[in-house]
């Protein structure tokens, strides 16, 4: 694991997101990263995860990208590959970033698969924070009370010690991208942080994401199973 940081702000709140249900976290931190123009200021690397990049719009789209927005004071962890296998890796990486800027708190964006037929996804919460509860509680979101959390946000959990940590969730009824919860979540996050997030364009934002991710997946399952097919016929 290396972390490569251009730039140290100085007590930040960090949200991070990552690949699970529905793609919400990726989404989610994805449109914050357009929406609050940050700056791309460091990257996570990991020789354990496969040597495969993204190029989008004559750019590289890091699998772990670190953006800043000064704004806000919010540095955003945005993570386009898996993480599994290396969640406890990753989660370390999250905790020393935490560590090496002083981070006020970290804030994990997750979708949850819905228990309900309801189209519309519902928000729920997670802190330990007597304050931050009531903060969630007067936005009218709900606490998770019951549930199952897996992947890197279960390893921060049992790893934190020193920094607060929130954690967001959207219901999900898909596998695949899921543009609405994530715009649930963004709302929700809002309410939270105060950034003024337009809703008007936000659904429409969240689809042009969802139809890239999908485009970079699909782009990235063909990658690997090419380098499975080179792989087999050096050992056939």
């Amino acid at each position: 694991m290396e972390i490569k940081l251009t730039k140290r702000p100085k007590s930040p709140i960090i949200i991070d997101g990552f690949p699970g249900f529905g793609m919400v976290g990726t989404i989610a931190t994805e449109f914050l990263i357009e929406h609050l123009k940050t700056e791309q200021i460091g990257k996570i690397l990991f020789e354990e995860m496969p040597a495969i990049v993204a190029i989008h719009k004559r750019k590289v789209v890091e699998p772990f990208g670190i953006f800043y927005n000064k704004k806000y004071n919010v540095v955003i962890v945005h993570a386009l590959g898996g993480s599994e296998g290396t969640e406890w890796k990753v989660s370390n990486s999250i905790l020393e970033i935490a560590k090496m800027l002083n981070a006020k708190e970290i804030i994990s964006l997750e979708g949850v698969g819905s228990t309900t037929e309801e189209d519309k996804s519902r928000t729920f919460y997670y802190t330990k924070n007597p304050a931050k509860q009531k903060k969630f509680d007067r936005l009218s979101i709900k606490p998770l009370n019951e549930g199952i959390i897996m992947g890197v946000t279960s390893a921060l959990l049992l790893k934190v010690e020193k920094t607060p940590i929130s954690c967001l969730f959207a219901e999900t009824h898909s596998k695949m991208p899921d543009s609405k919860a994530a715009a649930e979540l963004i709302k929700a996050l809002d309410g939270y942080l105060g950034l003024n997030v337009d809703y008007k364009p936000l659904l429409k934002m969240a689809q042009d994401m969802e139809q890239k991710l999908r485009g970079i997946m699909q782009q990235g399952v063909a990658a690997q199973q090419q380098k499975d097919k080179k792989t087999m016929s050096y050992v056939g």
